[in-house]
């Protein structure tokens, strides 16, 4: 039988560790059938060598989404290897120290605009990059943290996401004509590399032992990544601008 990502051609970003939930996505695509190639920044040797632990080989590209140069070779650099491209997976997050960790009212404009810029407006340069690759349509799908809420600790991410949201629907808005769907998979907290760089935060984690309605698990970023091979897949056929939620059912509970 074969996988529901058979034949398509994915490129995936934001694989750091085997506990980033982007490896995950990479892992469960490639079991699903697709070809894959990944891409780093600032240090493609770490994801060559985390890529070695996927069930087949997959070439590394570096690339820097606040970079244009880097942004402007993707297409011919992904061309080269994959021919061309049915999805795109954006895991890409950053905002510097002094936006985290309870400084949001003393956060300098200039740490919020690298927030924005790698978290955010990345989401539009990089679906744009990898556009001429996508002539048959195809898949975008992102991952972000619930931005209706203000969460402990979060701080300038928390606008951050909440503008990679509104990225999103309008790239779906302004792509459909091109049948490229765009999406967002809002996963509950995974104690990742990137989880670890936010200061507090277990006390963020610590909701979900309390609100969750299914039992969440911070070890585990399998379910996420099943939520983004799904929305690459064609089982999603007309759905765009759509956020699914991957965290247990805690959005739907008040209190």
């Amino acid at each position: 039988m074969s996988g529901i990502l058979e034949g398509k051609r994915i490129l995936i970003t934001g694989v750091l560790m085997e506990s980033s939930i982007a490896f995950h996505a990479a892992k469960l695509a490639q079991e699903q059938g697709a070809e894959i190639i990944l891409t780093a920044f600032p240090r493609p040797t770490l994801t060559e060598r985390i890529a070695k632990k996927l069930p087949k080989p997959t070439k590394v590209i570096e690339l820097d989404v606040t970079n244009d140069e880097h942004l402007g070779r993707l297409a011919d650099l992904v061309g080269e290897e994959l021919g061309s491209l049915d999805g795109v997976v954006h895991s890409i997050g950053f905002a510097p120290q002094d936006a985290l960790g309870g400084n949001f009212l003393n956060t300098p404009f200039e740490s919020v605009a690298t927030a924005m810029h790698v978290s955010a407006y990345s989401l539009k340069s990089l679906t744009m990059a990898c556009l001429p690759l996508m002539q048959n349509g195809g898949s975008v799908v992102g991952l972000t943290f619930d931005a209706q809420y203000a969460w402990p600790q979060y701080d300038w991410m928390g606008p951050a996401k909440a503008a990679l949201e509104a990225t999103s629907r309008y790239l779906a808005r302004d792509l459909g004509k091109q049948n490229i769907r765009c999406n967002l998979i809002s996963a509950g907290p995974i104690g990742s590399m990137a989880a670890k760089s936010i200061p507090g935060f277990s006390d963020l984690a610590a909701v979900w032992d309390h609100r969750s309605p299914l039992e969440w698990d911070l070890k585990d970023p399998e379910p996420a990544g099943k939520g983004i091979v799904a929305l690459l897949s064609d089982w999603f056929p007309k759905t765009t601008g759509e956020i699914i939620h991957v965290d247990g059912g805690l959005h739907a509970i008040g209190a």
